[in-house]
């Protein structure tokens, strides 16, 4: 029998969402029969059908399940469904995990009833509270000793124990079978750590977390896989509500898509899947992609012809990875990769930046049509490349550059108006962070119409030269040395005549700092009198006073403050619910035997959080421990939306391999960054501890050095595969002979250089020509 559903093979670029649109536009356009699976049983199926027949859904009720691998590919993926559709058929898009949250939090209800919960609406644990609330959940257990025998700190090993939890539940694995797991897949090279003690931590930390009704990214992927999917009313609702699903790149699912997969398309759904044997960007993050590629016998397979005759990957590919993984030697590199080479890896930042300046200012090139791509990218390296090319006018995009929001100077100096507002914080403020906080807080927009504001592709770097700053940096240290009175509990700001000088600071930036002094005033009086709901709703008084500048922000800074924001009420959201917990009045019974099998379950009773107090100081307590924790580094995820709105814009783009490869980009001219390092072989991304253990076709197998070195010779493989396809015209290799760390850099990508014969080095007569 003919499957309707359609496998969907091809390698980057070689037109696989494109397909799958024309899919779903054959499935949503109208036909003389309206004929699918679900009307079978009243109306039969005629003979002749074809699949372009098959289905046909209602604009109002497109019941079409449509996921792609990320966040950004399911907007492109939704976009591209809606301009082929004249936005006739409303497409709401997810990736797998948002699909299970969704229908947790839907389906919750029957979650309470099927394994005896609490009546409460789940919160969800985004990954840095989660780390947060584990660590101090654990801390009496993870004693010094077993930090010793784990060989790494605290906040690395509790990070590796949840990542456990996380690939179990993306591998279909329950949380009692971990232990079983770990103990066949480390054998006797064990962390010194025993499988069953790591998997009770987990346990109390699931028991503890469904008891309040909290819910991480493994603990939605496991109701879902273990109880959700398996309940027949949920079933009968999912097969319901979609008649067709559509998944892009399934090659970057976790394994228990499949089991959704399978479900849908047992109940007579049909499927089109996309599948890239050159991407699996995610493997060893927790996708499966060969347990996924098992679907391919339930469906017609399609195979597509390789990238557009203008990709580099047809020229270059095969030759590249048998010079990597053979080693060998061609006579040369074809002339259109090219090589920079130098000494020290200062000079190979220098000589790059100057040579894409070089390239756009002689038009060879526009910005936008250029990728600086590295295996890992250090604050060093992005600061030299975005300077040297700001100064010449080239704007340069960090792709999803995800840095701390502590590292951005109007975070810090929210956080010390923070301080400055509520009582019990003055350890937290020092001179130098009032000072900050003057600078900042003082700026104001240049009222000139030629404003790089204005444009919409503006950076962050160009913020000083469209903004005003009435106290410098000068004046506002002598303002902190003079004026700022620290105290444990009430820090102070005086007037600024109590500087015996205060001539010298200007009426401009006195009148500025009476301002900012008066507005804390205030706030401090509304918070002594209860007036203030929350410090969210202070940081967006602060945010509307001295910030907002005509809603002419970056979008950099704007995405900072949103994400300020976002954590702040995601923050006081979980302080809320553990509150309600720890007082009694969501319930005092715990949360059954659910998840120790036979055995009784243990929860704490009132677990020591800093979060759950509930004495008068809780409100200073909490906001210390959310200073703290943003001034740690953890917060660094991005707000949605993730980009800006517009046109695409006119810069270079700058981005880790695994960032590039995810965002299914492509350019004319690629320069490969540090491509002497050992990194290249590691995709750029670092594979989870554990991860092999959890797929499904070698579960708990031990994982072998020769195994490790197979898997580096193909992931390099596909990395070179799918980068070359993803480039048109030219390639240039960045290689120094030494590291950061002044090693000699002796990576997989070694033999590549030596090959090219055109090479740009720092003894160069004229950047851009060969020697």
């Amino acid at each position: 029998m003919v499957s309707h559903s359609i496998w969907i093979v091809g390698t980057s670029r070689s037109g696989k969402t494109t397909r799958l649109v024309q899919e779903f536009c054959s499935w949503v356009k109208p036909k003389n029969t309206y004929i699918d699976s679900f009307y079978t049983k009243n109306q039969g199926r005629e003979k002749g059908d074809n699949v372009s027949k098959f289905l046909y859904l209602k604009p109002t009720e497109p019941g079409v399940l449509v996921l792609a691998a990320n966040d950004d590919n399911r907007r492109e993926l939704g976009d591209k469904i809606v301009t082929s559709t004249s936005g006739k058929y409303p497409v709401r898009g997810k990736t797998p995990l948002g699909f299970f949250q969704d229908e947790i939090i839907l389906f919750w209800p029957l979650l309470i009833n099927s394994l005896n919960l609490k009546a409460q609406f789940p919160v969800r644990l985004r990954p840095e509270t989660e780390q947060e609330l584990a660590t101090k959940l654990w801390r009496s257990q993870l004693d010094a000793e077993i930090l010793r025998l784990a060989g790494v700190n605290e906040s690395r090993l509790v990070r590796r124990i949840l990542d456990l939890f996380q690939l179990a539940a993306y591998g279909g694995v329950p949380c009692e079978e971990i232990a079983q797991i770990l103990a066949r897949g480390l054998g006797e090279n064990s962390t010194n750590l025993e499988p069953e003690f790591l998997a009770s931590l987990l346990l109390d930390w699931r028991n503890w977390c469904l008891e309040r009704g909290l819910l991480t990214y493994g603990i939605i992927t496991e109701l879902y896989s273990q109880h959700l999917l398996s309940d027949r009313n949920y079933q009968k609702h999912l097969t319901k509500r979609y008649q067709a699903v559509l998944a892009d790149d399934v090659d970057d699912y976790p394994g228990v898509a499949r089991l959704l997969f399978e479900l849908l398309l047992d109940q007579g759904a049909v499927g089109a899947f996309s599948y890239n044997p050159d991407g699996a960007v995610r493997l060893g993050l927790g996708a499966d992609p060969n347990y996924l590629e098992g679907l391919a016998d339930r469906c017609r397979v399609e195979t597509l012809t390789g990238p557009p005759p203008e990709s580099l990957g047809q020229q270059l590919a095969t030759q590249m990875v048998e010079l990597v993984t053979h080693s060998i030697m061609p006579l040369s590199l074809p002339e259109i990769v090219h090589s920079i080479q130098t000494t020290s890896r200062a000079q190979l930042l220098r000589l790059t930046a100057q040579v894409i300046a070089n390239a756009i200012q002689s038009r060879q090139v526009e910005p936008e049509e250029v990728a600086i791509i590295a295996p890992g990218l250090d604050a060093i390296a992005r600061y030299t490349l975005v300077e040297i090319l700001v100064k010449q006018n080239i704007q340069i995009e960090s792709l999803n550059d995800q840095r701390p929001l502590i590292s951005s100077p109007v975070i810090r100096a929210l956080l010390t108006m923070l301080a400055l507002v509520y009582p019990g914080l003055g350890r937290l403020v020092d001179r130098d962070a009032v000072a900050e906080m003057l600078v900042v807080l003082s700026r104001k927009q240049k009222p000139s119409e030629n404003s790089p504001l204005t444009t919409p592709n503006s950076s962050l770097l160009t913020l000083h030269s469209a903004l005003i700053t009435d106290i410098d940096p000068v004046r506002a240290g002598l303002i902190a040395d003079y004026c700022f009175v620290p105290h444990p509990d009430r820090p102070n700001l005086l007037p600024v005549s109590a500087f015996e000088r205060w001539d010298r600071i200007g009426y401009a930036a006195t009148t500025a700092y009476n301002e900012i002094l008066q507005w804390l005033e205030q706030q401090r009086s509304q918070q002594e009198q209860r007036l203030i709901p929350s410090p969210i709703s202070l940081l967006d008084r602060a945010i509307v006073r001295f910030l907002w500048n005509g809603s002419n922000l970056p979008y950099e800074q704007l995405a900072a403050l949103r994400e300020l924001l976002e954590t702040a009420q995601h923050y006081w959201e979980i302080d809320t619910r553990l509150r309600q917990t720890s007082s009694g009045r969501i319930g005092e019974e715990d949360a059954g035997t659910w998840g120790r099998g036979d055995a009784e379950s243990s929860f704490p009773a009132s677990p020591r959080l800093p979060l759950s107090l509930s004495s008068s100081s809780a409100s200073a307590a909490t906001i210390t421990e959310f200073i703290q924790l943003l001034r740690r580094g953890t917060i660094t995820a991005n707000p949605y939306p993730v980009r800006p709105i517009g046109g695409a814009r006119k810069a270079v783009t700058l981005a880790t391999i695994f960032q590039y490869r995810s965002s299914r980009r492509s350019h004319r001219w690629h320069f490969w960054l540090d491509a002497g390092s050992p990194l290249w072989a590691k995709g750029g991304a670092a594979t989870l501890f554990g991860a092999p253990f959890f797929l499904q076709d070698r579960l708990g197998e031990p994982w072998t050095a020769e195994n490790e070195k197979v898997a580096e010779q193909q992931r390099l493989r596909r990395i070179l595969a799918d980068l070359l396809s993803r480039v048109s015209k030219r390639v240039y290799l960045c290689h120094s002979d030494l590291a950061v760390n002044g090693q000699e850099q002796l990576g997989p990508l070694l033999p590549l250089v030596n090959a090219c014969v055109t090479v740009i080095s720092e003894t160069s007569q004229e950047l851009g020509t060969s020697t």
